[in-house]
Parts: structure tokens; sequence; C-alpha cells
């Protein structure tokens, strides 16, 4: 959705430390900066074709649970998603989960403006999910979350996915997601110049290659 519907490229490197420590950064490209409406009363276009997310944070276990917090920084590089009316389009983000058998609860709390929403900090967002290992390098994962946007309600929204995994081998999988929302369809479409539809329930395919 962030790239309107066409493929986006994507990679990202992490290092974890044997005590539970970790930090990584994951690259994305976007379009969805580019293609934002002004505000009223602004003219331009707003700029930024990569996201880079930069986090650390520390893993533990405690009474038969995995317990994870950490931060998150989500830096559009280059950004001038302001110049049209909103604020910085970066954000700033804590977040704790909390792990229990196949299922993990995770909270994410928005210390910065979420996303360049002006005057939308305290934003947060819950995630629950499962992973389900259906054998012969097949998982399941279903996910069902809630964000919500501080002062700006029309944003607010649940979604919905299904992910099937298949681990080819040699560093290779592949992924196939079936995604629904129920965001406000008039509202989303109307935060951007080509009328694209960010809500809207789709399907996406992935190819991933780790080493």
């Amino acid at each position: 959705a962030q790239t309107k519907g066409d493929p986006a490229l994507q990679g990202g490197v992490d290092y974890a430390n044997a005590n539970g420590f970790y930090a990584g950064a994951w690259g994305s490209t976007i379009k969805w900066i580019k293609d934002a409406a002004p505000a009223t009363g602004f003219t331009g276009e707003a700029k930024s074709p990569v996201e880079l997310d930069l986090y650390a944070g520390y893993k533990f276990e405690a009474a038969g649970l995995a317990y994870d917090v950490g931060y998150l920084r989500y830096e559009y590089i280059g950004n001038t998603y302001k110049d049209i009316g909103f604020v910085n389009a970066n954000t700033d983000e804590a977040y704790g989960a909390v792990t229990a058998g196949p299922a993990t609860l995770k909270y994410s709390y928005a210390f910065s403006d979420l996303f360049g929403a002006p005057n939308s900090r305290g934003s947060d967002y819950w995630d629950l999910s499962a992973t389900f290992d259906l054998g012969n390098g097949y998982s399941l994962v279903p996910h069902v979350g809630r964000q919500s946007v501080k002062n700006a309600s029309g944003y607010s929204y649940n979604d919905i996915a299904l992910t099937l995994n298949k681990d080819l081998g040699n560093g290779l999988s592949a992924s196939v997601a079936a995604i629904t929302t129920n965001g406000n369809s008039a509202n989303f479409k109307s935060s951007y110049t080509s009328n694209y539809d960010t809500s809207k329930s789709t399907l996406v395919v992935g190819v991933k290659y780790s080493f």
C-alpha cells in the first residue's frame, strides 16, 4: 500500500548478542510521501523515496514467557512532508511484547507525531499475532491489529492478516499474505493525489533471501 500497489524493494541487517540485546536496520522503497495530497491552503509535492527503520532492544525470558522491549525510529530519508502542511514524517516509537507459546502480543507507543500527522503524539498500536509450524517448511501467521491515531480518529483502523510462509532452503523463503482493514476508505483516498486507497483489502506476495 505504501507503493500504490506496486512492488517494493526491501532489505535489512540485524545484530543479536547472546545476552539478549539486539540492534538492526531495515529499509524499503516507498511512494506514499510523494503521492501525499497537500493540506488545505498548501501546494507543491512532498518527497522521500526511502523508509529506513533503526531499532534496538532487549529480549529475555521469565516465568515461562518471552519478553521484548525496544525503541524504533522510522526515518524517511530527506522527507519534505512538512512543506505541504503536515509535520516531519519521521516517527519514534517504543514497544514491548510478550510471547506465550505460538502467540505474541505487542504494544507500540509513538513519542513523536505519527508519520507526519499533526498533534498525533501518543498514538498507539496493538498487535496480536501467532506463528504455527505446519511442517515441510510451511508456517501460518494469523494477525489482528489496532492502530489508534490521536486527534485524528478518522484515520484509526483495525487490520487483519493471514500469511503463509514457505522455507525454500538455502536462505530463500516465500510468502503470501491476505490483508484487510476497516479503515475509512474516503479519508485514505483523499490523502493521496492518485486517489489510491491504502486501506483496501489486498494480497501481498514476497520473496526473501537471508544470509
